[in-house]
């Protein structure tokens, strides 16, 4: 029996295991490829839609925000799950792109349904890991704002440097964030929360747009998704925390 290319793409078109060659470059992931099983449905909008709103993050080339999303400010947005609050999002906003990067092959295909289904086109889904996409990908002051929620708490002590948000996350997403534009986040595990706060409050680079310091009551235009009503019904805590990117003197 033929042994199948894992790095080849489950789907003709559609996104591949590993774009960048990640496997060669060793540094500590926040994120662990999911390949789980995808539906019917979802493997048609990936064979379909892919060529068309599908992104590689193959660390090859820099995008050009302004051609892939037609003019529009654009958002990046790490970790979308399976898509529905940000397809809610794009619905609610139709005056921004939306720069969704996941792993999670399901996901990447439900989103890809969702934003057809809704007449979504400011909407491109981004298969990789989001710190090459960053890095090697965008230009400086490409991003109108980003938004990470409920990323991987990593819980264990251990595992706790597998965190995204940490210092040099953030010195690289303010170099493509504009100045002024927001980094926003959102955790319902507490640790990680008061982690977020911490490293996000000492970073030059970023201002809390609550006056306070604290964290931000949930803004309206963050949906309220399965996952989160899920922890909320088990008594968990939510915490949103936007900052702003500060212009620093020349």
């Amino acid at each position: 029996m033929p042994v199948r290319d894992r790095s080849a793409a489950r789907f003709p078109g559609g996104p591949v295991a590993d774009p960048a060659g990640s496997h060669h470059e060793r540094r500590i992931r926040s994120f662990q490829p999911r390949r789980s099983r995808v539906t019917t449905g979802q493997g048609d909008a990936l064979q379909r839609l892919w060529p068309s709103w599908g992104l590689e993050i193959d660390g090859l080339r820099v995008l050009d925000l302004t051609e892939v999303f037609d003019g529009l400010p654009v958002v990046l947005e790490i970790g979308f799950g399976m898509g529905e609050a940000t397809a809610q999002m794009a619905a609610a906003d139709p005056g921004t792109g939306i720069l969704a990067v996941d792993v999670h092959t399901p996901g990447q295909g439900n989103l890809l349904g969702l934003a057809e289904r809704n007449g979504l086109s400011n909407i491109r889904v981004a298969n990789g890991d989001a710190i090459i996409l960053l890095r090697e990908m965008l230009a400086p002051d490409a991003l109108d704002g980003v938004r990470v929620y409920f990323p991987d708490p990593w819980p264990k002590s251990r595992h706790h440097k597998r965190r995204l948000i940490q210092p040099e996350f953030l010195s690289l997403a303010a170099r493509r964030l504009k100045p002024g534009a927001v980094l926003h986040c959102a955790t319902d595990w507490e640790p990680y929360a008061e982690q977020m706060l911490e490293v996000l409050s000492a970073h030059p680079d970023f201002e809390n747009t609550q006056q306070d310091g604290g964290y931000t009551p949930r803004p309206s235009f963050r949906p309220l998704t399965r996952f989160e009503s899920q922890g909320l019904n088990k008594g968990h805590v939510v915490h949103d925390l936007v900052f702003r990117r500060v212009e620093q003197d020349a």
